[in-house]
């Protein structure tokens, strides 16, 4: 365990919030564009530092700061860079600083298309500031290591996301924030009532020890044995709202796709995965006997929700609704390998979250850059030939939709082979029957997942060009220039995976035991 002498993980979370929240008091005497460099700033900092250390240490060893906080009865806030953290830590700093570049372009878009609708929305101070809050929120939630100080991360990263759809979103925007605050709200607080049942009852909070700097793997057996299961459910069924998997994913569709672009390339890619990391990181560690005693209905769930999501992207013709959708088909991925209790899905779940931010970032970026050229078109079925037009956005879209399944070179054929092969491999221990269930569910899931993919490219970008598109053309460098360096950073993740994957392997099966 390497202790840094300087805070500098919490740095990376709290300057960014702090300084942004001086963003509005200046919104009117500077322009857009120097918010904007300001924005990009804050969250291009933490990718210094988090890529300082990721490639300094090699993630031989966890990196932890010093203590910031510490009380007898809550325990000590911290923060951890570890191997299982470190994927989601670099995908979330990178995707979002690189999306606040996208946001001014597109930004511009909205704030006209709002002003001719007649709607006042605060000014381009507030827009930044809840967009640096929102995505230094995020970080601070996968770097914690005390339930509570997760919680209150994860809360955080609620309000600005609920504030940026209520003002900037598309449709009846009001109703769907509000939706989404009460389905993710209540998801939080069924995940607190189960940190508190732990906490409250064992007396310990942190999920690292901070005198041992060991993690307090199965502090739930503290617990009576009435109580350890409901309480390990309950952790895991606030996870799964915030992961919007089948049952628990109402709000999503409509979150998503009405969002502001850019939010919506956040929320998509970076804040329902972190759900699932939060299931090894927490429940896993508290409950290790009961995470296994439910995980073959945690596969089966897993594998419905992919195909659910895989068969409402193809009824959609609504671009950014079906990426919505997608995405819950892509957590069905995650969840599959987290749930499979074996090294290599669990790495490959985690690898997941960074193909899918690369991927999914892209995505609802292309989605962004057709609205904006394209004068607010989302419908798939009014595009058409836009490839001829639009060479880089079409060659983008492909390298996103490639890396959310599976095919080379994305970062996304490392993580489904490896999903797929611990699934495969957990099948096999329980039985020749799930062994073919578990098959035949995975062929179904990645072939919808390749249908929705190529079918939808082949729509919008390929054949005839449609007649009111002829005019269309390809889009600025300010909002091409992101997705560019994320597809490139993606591509250079598949080439070196070892950076992430093999310290991820040694340190799950130090945790699996």
């Amino acid at each position: 365990m390497v202790k840094l002498n300087f805070p500098w993980l919490f740095t990376t979370v709290v300057v960014p919030i702090v300084i942004s929240a001086l963003l509005p008091l200046v919104d009117k005497k500077v322009k857009p564009k120097i918010l904007d460099a300001v924005c990009a700033a804050l969250l291009l900092y933490p990718v210094a530092i988090l890529g300082w250390l990721i490639l300094s240490t090699r993630l031989s060893e966890p990196i932890v700061d010093p203590i910031y906080f510490q009380s007898p009865r809550l325990g000590s806030f911290t923060m951890l860079l570890d191997p299982l953290s470190a994927p989601l830590a670099f995908s979330i700093a990178l995707v979002t600083s690189l999306v606040s570049i996208f946001s001014l372009p597109y930004m511009r878009h909205r704030f006209e298309e709002m002003e001719g609708e007649g709607a006042r929305p605060p000014g381009w101070g507030s827009y930044f500031m809840l967009y640096t809050m929102f995505s230094s929120a995020m970080l601070g939630t996968v770097l914690s290591t005390n339930t509570l100080e997760f919680y209150l991360f994860l809360e955080l990263s609620l309000l600005p996301s609920f504030l940026l759809i209520a003002f900037w979103g598309y449709g009846d925007r009001t109703r769907i924030a509000i939706m989404y605050l009460i389905w993710t709200h209540v998801g939080a607080l069924i995940f607190l009532i189960g940190s508190l049942a732990v906490g409250l009852k064992t007396g310990v909070f942190d999920i690292l020890n901070p005198q041992t700097m060991q993690f307090n793997m199965g502090l739930g057996g503290l617990l009576s044995a009435a109580t350890r299961l409901p309480v390990a459910i309950a952790l895991m069924l606030g996870l799964f709202v915030k992961m919007a998997v089948f049952g628990v994913h109402i709000w999503l569709p409509y979150a998503h796709a009405e969002a502001p672009t850019p939010v919506s390339a956040l929320l998509s890619p970076n804040l329902i995965g972190i759900a699932g990391y939060a299931l090894i990181r927490i429940t896993y560690t508290f409950f290790p006997a009961e995470f296994q005693q439910v995980s073959p209905y945690l596969l089966g769930l897993a594998i419905l929700t992919m195909i659910y999501g895989g068969l409402m992207v193809l009824a959609q013709d609504d671009f950014k609704r079906l990426l919505a959708y997608s995405s819950i088909s892509q957590m069905g991925y995650l969840l599959l390998g987290v749930s499979s209790l074996r090294e290599l899905g669990m790495s490959g779940a985690m690898l997941h979250y960074a193909a899918h931010a690369v991927g999914k970032g892209i995505l609802f970026m292309v989605a962004g850059t057709l609205i904006v050229q394209l004068h607010g078109l989302r419908s798939i079925s009014k595009m058409g030939g836009l490839a001829s037009r639009m060479p880089l956005t079409a060659g983008l879209a492909l390298i996103g939709f490639m890396n959310i399944t599976g095919i080379p070179p994305s970062l996304g054929l490392w993580s489904e082979i490896l999903i797929v092969a611990g699934a495969v491999n957990r099948a096999l221990d329980s039985g020749s029957v799930a062994f073919v269930a578990m098959i035949a569910g995975l062929l179904v899931a990645i072939g919808l997942s390749t249908a929705y993919a190529f079918v939808t490219m082949k729509r919008m970008f390929f054949g005839d060009v449609v007649e009111r598109l002829r005019d269309a053309k390809e889009a600025r460098l300010g909002i091409l220039a992101p997705m560019v360096v994320i597809a490139v950073v993606g591509t250079l993740l598949f080439i070196f995976p070892q950076i992430f994957l093999q310290p991820l392997l040694d340190s799950l099966r130090a945790l699996l035991g």
